[in-house]
């Protein structure tokens, strides 16, 4: 008796024991995989859900968010300690709503500028330190993982979300977001890269089959998402909707596992956009569901947000064998390993009270260094503000665009006008212009509001008319005020391309800007014109009519008080175009083919253009453009010499020195563009191609600063689709250096050799149909 009781004692404790043990963070990840049912596993792999409207469909028992606001979450498991991980959109700053029930405080997040704007900075120590202050507000209001930065390539001026990404060029898409990257991650919590891969467009983005080279896309639209995760190595990844050569990205293995995770060696957590892998909005809306099992055999771990019907057919095929338990395992172990180093597993008691203030600050710094000064006629900037009359033009002006629209936006406390940021720098502005403008845009503004809170939140924004004056009150504006300043504005966001009209101004806005420019010019008063825009637009018909341009695209909550600190030159513009402004929409390279067949409901895509993407194109193609890539104007001037270039073939690098020196009278920061032109014996290439770029630090008038740059092999090899390899052709090479595409001030040939294979990869990603190239 006392035997059986020994053993009946320890059998319990040793059970006890194994059930306790049996918890994240006490058990190894693997052997808790093991542990957990096929049924909880599918509960894991698929999340509960984002709470009310998501654009698509309202959820019958829609899921309470700890954060509200938030976009998603996983389900909680106490008996294994796993606990809810938040996401959170952010692109330009955390996204959460500022309302809670019974709580009067209101909890804002910092409105950043867009990824075009911070693009333009060229600064990727700037965007870490923005991404730095974005990952604080994350973890300080409960989020764990933060649906961000964009970084999909600007292949046409009129995506809807090119706001929300940086550059039509791969290195500076790349380098940027992987700043970004490491500044939100410095604080503990995730950041997610996306949309995993060629998400170039909003017109059915849900199936949109777009056909591709491999070449392409290994050079242009893989290529930013490779340097980010081998600089940053993000906690996540999100996959597109889209198709890429007949199969949808989430269930594209060759991209999320050969590509992503055996040749790059990343080493996070794949999830799916939002309702990805579904053929349609209509097929979410019938509740039906996406192919699970070829989304988690391909990679791809996460099914967002997640839907009962995602849960009932994982548990299905799992059991019939389509879906292989040896994948679902795995993504199970990536997404708990992701839990393990989250806020919510450490238990951080989060303050819900970021320093809002020390962040506007920085986004007003991000949105000055970002501005982008595209004519300045006889030195028009800057302009002495303090005690000046100004005659404020535009709508915009009085209602000026922080960020763009969708998942892209921020619930922010404010956003400084340009009337007040004009009036805080001491200028007076026309009060009989804003006596007319403010009740006309609050009423426009208030109809738009409601009219988007009838269509979700994914609704289109609609520019508001401008407002009409006279004759008579735009020449008494030109005999009281010193100058003049008129605001474009245009907006966008996700589920919808701009149309090709948004591209040109519209009539309303031609007259404006044509009457005031005529009135203010016969009086020898200058005329200045601000740009705040997310993507590109016209500029050839109208940018002579002012005496100065500056483009200060979507610059954050800080907006007016950072264009008042360029214009007065408080700060010297130093920003650069991160993409090529064409004097005509024809003259883009896709303009014939985008956003695809048919046009108002494309279901194929052929990317015709292949590698020759924004200034690849232009450059080669010799197409003259309004505004080149690379190009911004500064209150001084910058000399470059001192290049030197030495090719060291057995090591496979480039070394490159050179010195920047500011030889104007005020102080400034330049932009280094390293470019560098290749041999094209056997394979077709640009004229040239960015390798490295760098920005000066703060140089004062006769100040130097000296580079010394590397640029590996691989850098500078082109991928050849025959064997599917990066390829060096042998010959001779000119690296170039200026500080725009079409304006190089010192070059220098270097010769290879011999051709050299630098990397041999998978024959990957093969075409579903012939795609005839440029």
């Amino acid at each position: 008796m006392q035997l059986s009781y020994i053993k009946f004692f320890m059998l319990f404790t040793s059970f006890t024991v194994s059930a306790q043990q049996t918890q994240l963070g006490k058990t190894a990840v693997k052997d808790l995989v093991k542990k957990m049912s096929v049924e909880e596993k599918a509960r894991l792999l698929v999340g509960t859900g984002m709470p009310g409207w998501v654009g698509l469909t309202k959820l019958p028992n829609p899921p309470k968010m700890k954060v509200p606001g938030s976009a998603g979450k996983n389900m909680a498991f106490p008996k294994y300690n796993i606990p809810e991980l938040i996401l959170a959109d952010g692109p330009a700053g955390l996204r959460i709503k500022p309302e809670r029930d019974n709580v009067s405080k209101k909890y804002f997040a910092t409105a950043f500028p867009v990824a075009t704007a911070l693009a333009s900075s060229w600064n990727a120590a700037l965007v870490k330190e923005i991404g730095e202050a974005i990952g604080n507000e994350t973890k300080e209001y409960g989020v764990d993982l933060l649906l961000a930065p964009g970084m999909n390539i600007q292949r046409n001026p009129l995506n809807g979300r090119n706001f929300e990404y940086f550059s039509e060029d791969p290195l500076v898409t790349g380098t940027m977001a992987a700043a970004y990257v490491n500044g939100v991650q410095r604080n503990g919590v995730g950041a997610t890269l996306k949309h995993f891969a060629a998400n170039n467009q909003e017109s059915n983005r849900f199936g949109v089959n777009e056909h591709i080279s491999q070449r392409a896309l290994r050079e242009i639209y893989l290529k930013g998402f490779e340097i980010a995760v081998k600089n940053s190595q993000p906690w996540a990844i999100m996959t597109a909707y889209n198709k890429i050569n007949g199969t949808y990205v989430s269930e594209n293995k060759e991209l999320l596992t050969d590509i992503l995770r055996d040749e790059w060696k990343f080493e996070g957590l794949v999830m799916t956009d939002w309702f990805g892998g579904y053929g349609s909005e209509d097929e979410v809306r019938a509740n039906k569901v996406s192919n699970v099992a070829a989304q988690i055999n391909a990679g791809n771990d996460w099914l967002m947000p997640g839907t009962p019907q995602q849960i009932e057919a994982v548990i299905k095929q799992v059991k019939s064998g389509k879906l292989n338990t040896s994948a679902m395992d795995k993504s199970a172990e990536r997404i708990l390993k992701i839990i393990l180093k989250s806020p919510v597993f450490r238990n951080y008691k989060y303050s819900d009270n970021p320093d809002l203030k020390a962040h506007a600050k920085i986004s007003k710094q991000a949105a000055t260094e970002s501005m982008v000064l595209l004519e300045n006629k006889s030195n028009t900037l800057p302009l002495k503000l303090n005690g000046k009359k100004v005659a404020l033009f535009g709508n915009t002006s009085y209602n000026f665009i922080s960020g763009g629209t969708g998942s892209g936006d921020v619930n922010e406390a404010y956003v400084v006008s340009l009337l007040d940021g004009l009036k805080n720098s001491g200028a007076k502005t026309d009060v009989r212009l804003s006596s007319k403008y403010l009740p006309y845009i609050k009423i426009e503004d208030s109809i738009q509001t409601e009219r988007r809170k009838r269509e979700g939140a994914l609704s289109k924004y609609i520019r508001i008319r401008e407002m009409p004056f006279s004759d008579a009150e735009i020449e008494r504006a030109s005999n009281e005020n010193d100058f003049a300043i008129f605001t474009i504005g245009r907006n966008a966001g996700e589920n919808g391309d701009r149309p090709v009209s948004d591209f040109y101004l519209a009539d309303d806005e031609k007259v404006m800007i044509d009457r005031i420019s005529s009135v203010f010019h016969q009086k020898n008063k200058k005329f200045i014109i601000i740009m705040n825009i997310g993507g590109v637009i016209e500029t050839l018909s109208w940018k002579d009519k002012a005496d100065a341009v500056l483009l200060s695209w979507q610059p954050g909550q800080e907006a007016g008080d950072a264009v008042a600190e360029v214009l007065s030159g408080i700060v010297n513009p130093s920003g650069k175009l991160a993409q090529t402004f064409p004097k005509d929409y024809k003259d883009v390279p896709s303009s014939n083919s985008f956003p695809g067949i048919p046009a108002d409901f494309p279901l194929d895509s052929n990317y015709n253009e292949g590698i020759f993407v924004g200034y690849r194109y232009y450059d080669t193609f010799k197409i003259p453009v309004a505004y080149p890539f690379g190009y911004g104007m500064s209150y001084s001037q910058f000399d470059f010499s001192d290049l030197k270039v030495q090719n060291d073939e057995s090591s496979k690098t480039l070394q490159v020195s050179f010195t920047v020196t500011n030889s104007g009278n005020t102080e400034g920061k330049e932009v280094a563009q390293i470019y560098v032109s290749a041999p094209h014996q056997k394979m077709k290439k640009p004229i040239q191609e960015l390798k490295v770029f760098a920005k000066t630090e703060l140089l004062q008038s006769g100040k130097s600063q000296t580079f010394s740059v590397t640029i590996p092999y691989y850098d500078l090899s082109s991928f050849d689709s025959a064997t599917s390899s990066w390829k060096l052709e042998a010959g001779n090479y000119e690296l170039r250096v200026g500080n725009s595409s079409q304006n190089i001030l010192i070059k220098q040939v270097f010769h290879v050799s011999n051709p050299t294979m630098v990397l041999k990869t998978e024959n990957l990603l093969k075409p579903d149909r012939v795609v005839n190239e440029l």
